[in-house]
């Protein structure tokens, strides 16, 4: 964790990041921002990109991935890293730090909230690792078109009943949240969904459950497909990103968001080691992680700021869409990152086999990889 800094060392730290020559930093090329595109790139841009450019006349390069550490570890281990900021999530983020594979970030760099409160008091606990910087609180959520269905889901057992509910699920290409959502609909309370999916006795339990949809799930990768899946009526229901369908909900699509089950999480950036820009890379976190900048993305996707001084910038209205409100957070669990960095590759390799129709065995504890 983060250790407190003071409103001047946050400040001086800012400052010596982005006093660099324009001379040099021309040399150096453009700095690239690693994200996930769709609506929420467009929401960085707005936010953190573009205001950076602008404020320190940097050339910034923005490209597309689909989450996860495999293309970090390509770079870093071939000594030939070209991305420069990587947006994570909290899982690869604790990962791709006891891996090595991130910059640690140093305290000094994150300016303290308006009122001088220091960054280390002002963030949400889990947005401060040693090796990224939160960002926002965003929840895997189940969309859904009320008018493609008899009834409106009421809770998120409606997504693995398609004989009250019938039609096809998008579902991301990753164990992550299906399973929880099928221990959640099997009866299991939120608090005791990561302890019974840790057995094998309750792994298979989440998967008879997602047995139930056997040849009605439409996979998905990158999160502009789930929603994507809604608008060309090839799904009734997704699994997708609260903000990503808030997005379709406010640009006219007649949808709707499910939150029962709701399972929220924290997206942080973080640093390839062995960055070739390393220090430009540390001055866009710590513009990013101004209090102002994070409400202003807020306003652009219904993402929630892992700052309180960011979170109070808002209006009660600009709050209501976000996975902090109460009313969104009443059966919502948080994403156990701890349990996932720890058993993501057993539980990979399991849903594998359950894709491919092969036997249903869970590997070993250690032998997944």
């Amino acid at each position: 964790m983060f250790r407190s800094v003071t409103a001047a060392a946050a400040a001086v730290g800012l400052a010596a990041l982005t006093a660099a020559p324009a001379a040099a930093q021309d040399a150096r090329g453009p700095l690239t921002i690693v994200s996930w595109g769709g609506a929420y790139t467009a929401s960085q841009m707005r936010a953190y990109v573009n205001p950076f450019r602008d404020t320190t006349d940097r050339w910034v390069t923005v490209e597309t991935y689909a989450g996860g550490l495999d293309e970090v570890r390509r770079q870093v281990a071939s000594l030939n890293v070209t991305w420069d900021v990587v947006d994570l999530n909290l899982s690869d983020a604790v990962r791709g730090c006891r891996e090595g594979l991130l910059e640690t970030i140093p305290a000094e760099i994150l300016p303290p909230a308006p009122d001088g409160t220091p960054a280390a008091e002002d963030f949400m606990e889990a947005a401060l690792q040693d090796c990224a910087v939160g960002q926002n609180v965003f929840a895997t959520v189940i969309g859904y078109d009320p008018n493609r269905l008899p009834q409106r889901p009421e809770s998120v057992a409606a997504f693995f009943n398609t004989d009250d509910y019938p039609g096809k699920r998008g579902v991301r290409s990753n164990p992550r949240v299906v399973l929880e959502w099928a221990l959640l609909a099997d009866g299991v309370a939120p608090e005791d969904v990561y302890a019974t999916l840790g057995t094998d006795e309750g792994l298979e339990r989440a998967f008879d459950r997602l047995e139930s949809l056997r040849g009605n799930i439409v996979w998905w990768d990158a999160p502009d497909e789930a929603v994507d899946l809604l608008d060309r009526g090839r799904v009734v229901m997704t699994q997708t990103y609260n903000g990503r369908v808030q997005d379709a909900m406010d640009r006219g699509a007649d949808y709707e968001i499910l939150w029962d089950g709701a399972v929220r999480d924290v997206e942080l950036w973080g640093i390839p080691k062995g960055s070739r820009d390393k220090q430009d890379a540390l001055a866009f976190i710590a513009f990013a992680s101004q209090p102002a900048r994070m409400a202003e993305q807020a306003r652009h996707i219904a993402y929630g700021p892992v700052r309180e001084s960011a979170l109070a910038m808002l209006s009660e209205d600009e709050r209501a869409d976000l996975p902090t409100a109460p009313q969104n957070a009443r059966h919502a669990l948080w994403a156990d990152e701890d349990w996932w960095a720890e058993n993501q590759d057993r539980i990979n390799a399991r849903m594998a086999q359950w894709r491919g129709g092969g036997p249903l065995m869970t590997p070993l504890k250690g032998t997944a990889r």
